[in-house]
């Protein structure tokens, strides 16, 4: 219910969204200038209400625009003195802002029924009390030098934004709370908020949000009283059909909104709209298709229209409704152990980008959102004690702490699950045992194989030693290979050398679309891992507590999933056959151990083929550093055919995973060469990248759009479609409802997200909309337009997706023209994104100028160092905790040293 975005600081005047009826959200925030601050302060209406909670008591004022314009700088709005040292870096944090959310249901109830109405406002009203008091004592201020000193707060001041809309104006209450990073410590004295632990225990107050709306007693008494319930899920079950209308319609308004936007600013060259041009195509955006719309918009208007829209979706909404009663299962009626088993799982999941460690803060986040899920109903007070009984259950029943010393912060990730810590000691153990040294090919064969498959083509160094490493007899082989060094070329000519000898190659991949790319490239039997793992017997489950268990069938077992006997492998894998793992820098733990399993019981050798550097898997990762740690043959292909700037080539290299002094050359570098175009925000940015896509396209080029995070992609992607619906590059004429409700019309590019052999489409796999029939749509594929696949309007609307923008996942293994890559990706986004273009590959980068922009890149190209054994992940572990905050009087020893120390802060 509550969810987490950091405001931070940059020069120059920002752009609010904002919503009709004065609502706004999302806005890039600054107070670096006046105009900044003004922007900040024009969320505003009139004024807004602080709330400032002092050892643990709240009281609150209101302030006006010109009093949260200095607030957020940083200045005492009703005395002008600033609060400790001022902020001079660009990027800075000034605020922090938490979102209390929740199901849109909650809102269409509101929507019904005063009562109901109220009854959400006080439920807000008593999350949003608890999450400003827990940061007062959760939280913690950086003191000292390099902020090596922890101070805890007396004093932290909160403002609250209120909001009834999304920015499609349907039903969506919600409010912000800006927490400023000025606190106040025990000593009485200001300085900055510890942001690192700010934004790791916002994981707490998310499941702190979950838990008020599905627990809170009052707020379920009114619903029951009402006729409501809440599903599984959260949801308000009779409610719960009108939601995929509404966003519907939401996506087909954001649509309008900006095919409109588009025409005004053709109409205004060199013109920025006005906030009442705003307005109107909000308004003209929302009421747009409506029958009898009105000409002007007030707030009876949308109500009575939404309201409308609703009884057409459902005519028995008015119809009286019977109270129910407001079922709650005991609280000591709850199994301790289960919610236990269920937090773990939780913290475990989230830990994936962190070598599989996690805090005590992620453990009590996840003993939370179980009770939540638990079908309890009690005051908060009342379940303090099971929250604490099933948190210290689970890290002593769960968990190996990696960590012994005393007084640890709980936002360290020190502990692990107990069962990656096995899984990560079993897979290291089975891979020692499988070592086996054996012989490569003579390089004469391989030449000349490779000459048979294209006398004009000759391997490099790197690839005739990757071939013929691969060819040979080492039981493992890892090659790792920088994007653009001919990978998939180098298999070709692997595969045909082993089969003249007698032995097969089998390709597999983390992903359908990978393996199948690679089989058909390189000309060898493929498929997707899980399916060669399914055909050797692998299972994969999930417990009740939500956790995956793999178990493996022998021949004559039943399949539990089937009931049909289970009559052995149909794949065959002989002694001597070379399975390859194509980007195998996706490859996960789990299924990395169960491969390792069908490699010792047919006597098959395994090569890894991928890159570390790249998209990381999305479970835990580092096999591809087991393998390559413990591979017999390591093979490093470090020549770059893609580009067609040999300097950009040679570029790409250094910044594939530079270390902290050439990191700083090389984003100087990547500056000096265009390679970034600096931005003011991150809707600038946007515009830019949108533009770049436009731009391609008239010159026939392909260019891949890469976002940090898929609602940036699809938010990308819906102004794109909106541009082409205004130029009548997309035919609304027929349409269908993708993933959310997106709308999505002929002649959009799309993604499916969902391998389905009886459509023959993969996951990830790009493709223009070419027709939506009643009972069909059809794609074509977006390198072949010849090439068409039918899919249902029910499978377009659980795994359809529009696709002009991507996450780094969806550009993995990609060969584009032309690539562009938005601001907020990690290194792995940045490297992959600025590898896609055979032409040329340009980052968006907010910064003020250029130094900001080369530090903001320096940090980007940082890299966490993969945790593949637990001893590294220790390691890990304790280099955080050397980097935290400390009390003054409790400085870190540093092992092997004489000396105390106190971490730095990044």
């Amino acid at each position: 219910m509550a969810r987490w975005k950091r405001g931070q600081a940059a020069q120059g005047v920002k752009q609010a969204v904002h919503y009709a009826f004065g609502g706004v959200c999302d806005a890039t925030l600054t107070a670096k200038t006046a105009d900044g601050a003004l922007a900040a302060a024009g969320y505003a209406d009139a004024v807004m209400t602080r709330y400032i909670v002092e050892n643990g008591a709240t009281r609150d004022d209101l302030l006006t625009r010109t009093q949260l314009r200095d607030w957020v700088d940083g200045i005492d709005p009703l005395t002008g003195e600033r609060r400790g040292r001022d902020l001079e870096s660009p990027v800075a944090d000034l605020i922090l802002d938490a979102t209390i959310n929740a199901p849109k249901s909650f809102s269409i109830a509101a929507m019904l029924d005063t009562e109901l109405a109220a009854a959400y406002e006080d439920l807000q009203d008593r999350l949003r009390d608890r999450i400003i008091k827990l940061w007062q004592t959760e939280l913690n201020a950086r003191r000292g030098k390099q902020g090596a000193i922890r101070e805890d707060l007396t004093r932290i001041e909160v403002v609250e934004l209120r909001h009834e809309r999304s920015r499609s104006l349907d039903p969506h209450k919600h409010r912000h709370l800006w927490l400023n990073v000025k606190v106040q410590g025990v000593d009485g004295k200001w300085s900055n908020v510890d942001t690192r632990v700010a934004l790791r225990f916002q994981n707490v107050v998310n499941a702190e949000g979950d838990l008020a709306s599905r627990t809170d007693p009052a707020w379920i008494a009114t619903l029951a009283e009402k006729g409501f319930t809440l599903d599984a899920g959260g949801e308000i079950a009779q409610l719960e059909h009108l939601v995929r209308p509404l966003s519907k319609r939401s996506a087909q308004i954001e649509a309008n909104k900006a095919a409109h936007l588009h025409a005004w600013k053709e109409q205004h060259p060199n013109e920025e709209p006005s906030s009442t041009v705003l307005t109107q195509i909000d308004q003209w955006a929302w009421a747009a298709g409506r029958p009898n719309k009105p000409g002007w918009l007030n707030e009876k208007d949308w109500a009575s229209i939404v309201m409308s829209e609703l009884l057409h979706a459902d005519p028995e909404l008015v119809e009286p409704r019977s109270a129910t009663v407001a079922r709650s299962v005991a609280i000591e009626d709850l199994d301790v152990e289960l919610l236990a088993a269920k937090a773990i799982v939780d913290a475990d999941a989230r830990s994936t980008g962190t070598g599989g460690r996690f805090s005590d803060m992620d453990v009590r986040a996840g003993a939370i959102r179980a009770i939540a899920a638990s079908g309890v109903v009690a005051d908060r007070t009342l379940l303090a004690e099971i929250v604490d009984e099933v948190t210290s259950h689970a890290t002593r029943t769960h968990t190996v702490t990696l960590l012994s010393e005393p007084d640890i912060p709980a936002h360290i990730k020190r502990r692990m699950a107990t069962s990656t810590a096995t899984l990560k000691t079993t897979l290291a153990q089975r891979t020692d045992s499988l070592t086996a040294p054996g012989e490569v090919l003579p390089s004469g064969e391989i030449a000349a194989v490779a000459n048979a498959i294209d006398p004009e083509r000759r391997l490099d160094q790197g690839q005739a030693r990757g071939a013929s490493s691969i060819a040979g007899s080492d039981r493992i082989v890892a090659v790792s290979g920088a994007a653009g060094t001919g990978k998939t070329t180098m298999l070709k000519v692997a595969g045909v050398a082993l089969r003249r000898r007698g032995r097969n190659m089998i390709i597999v991949a983390p992903t359908k679309k990978a393996s199948a790319v690679a089989g058909r490239e390189a000309e060898s039997a493929s498929s997707s891992l899980h399916q060669l793992l399914h055909d050797y017997g692998w299972r994969w489950t999930s417990n009740r507590a939500g956790a995956t268990e793999w178990s493996r069938l022998r021949s004559g077992d039943i399949d539990p999933a089937t009931g049909v006997q289970y009559a052995g492998p149909r794949i065959g894998i002989s002694a001597g056959d070379r399975i390859v793992v194509d980007e195998a820098g996706m490859l996960d733990l789990e299924a990395a151990n169960a491969l390792l399993d069908i490699i010792g019981r047919t006597g098959a050798g395994v090569a890894l083929v991928g890159d570390q550097h790249q998209a990381l898997p999305v479970g835990h990762s580092g096999a591809m550093a087991l393998f390559w740690r413990r591979a017999t043959r390591q093979v490093e292909l470090d020549t770059i055919h893609r580009f067609t700037d040999p300097a950009w080539a040679e570029l790409s290299l250094r910044f594939r995973n530079p270390d902290s002094r050439e990191a700083a050359e090389v984003a100087d570098e990547l500056i000096r060469t265009g390679h970034v175009v600096l931005v003011d925000n991150e809707v600038e940015a946007r515009s830019a990248m949108i533009a770049a896509w436009f731009e391609a396209t008239r010159a026939r080029q392909s260019i891949a759009l890469v976002t940090a995070t898929h609602a940036e992609a699809q938010s990308v992607s819906e102004d794109i479609q909106a541009r082409r619906i205004a130029d009548g590059s997309v035919d609304t004429k027929t349409g269908t409802s993708g993933q959310a409700g997106q709308a999505i019309f002929v002649g959009d590019v799309v993604q499916t997200r969902r391998n389905d052999s009886t459509t023959d489409v993969q996951n990830r796999q790009n493709w223009v909309v070419k027709r939506v029939a009643a009972d069909h749509v059809m794609l074509a594929s977006d390198r072949d337009s010849t090439d068409l696949r039918k899919i249902t309007h029910e499978y377009a609307a659980s795994h359809l997706h529009l696709a002009y923008a991507t996450t780094v996942y969806g550009v993995q293994g990609e060969t584009t023209d032309l690539s562009f890559v938005g601001p907020g990706v990690d290194a792995a986004g940045l490297y992959v994104g600025l590898t896609r273009g055979k032409q040329n590959n340009i980052a968006a980068v907010v910064a003020a100028n250029r130094a900001s922009a080369a530090s903001e890149l320096v940090e980007t190209m940082q890299r966490r160092p993969v945790e593949e054994t637990v001893e590294m992940s220790r390691a890990a572990a304790r280099t955080e905790l050397h980097r935290a905050a400390q009390p003054q009087s409790d400085p870190i020893h540093v092992a092997g040293s004489d000396q105390t120390a106190y971490p730095a802060l990044r």
